[in-house]
């Protein structure tokens, strides 16, 4: 089971996915030049929410066709410093956000 974690510090936010940098995942769609956020709708929540898809489903499409709903159900809600496990997105996912 993988750990997503955020934060945000004197660098700015930090996300890691088992206490490494997770990939913004730019390759697939550049959202944000400002990097990763979280707690509101915008560019940065949407490039996080297409950055832990991809790297939980392990397929590209699939974390294109539901990043959106997943930034504005989840991400945008998320607090200051949070932590998801694997478990918890195929929670919100089965509950909110299949596409």
């Amino acid at each position: 089971m993988k750990i997503y974690e955020g934060a945000r510090g004197l660098a700015g936010a930090v996300v890691t996915v088992d206490g490494t940098p997770l990939p913004p995942r730019h390759d697939l769609r550049r959202l944000s030049k400002a990097g990763f956020e979280w707690t509101y709708e915008g560019a940065g929540p949407a490039q996080l929410a297409l950055a832990l898809l991809a790297d939980h489903f392990g397929d590209d499409r699939r974390a294109l066709e539901a990043h959106e709903r997943f930034m504005r159900e989840i991400v945008a809600n998320l607090d200051n410093a949070w932590r998801l496990t694997s478990d918890d997105i195929d929670a919100a996912l089965a509950g909110k956000c299949e596409p």
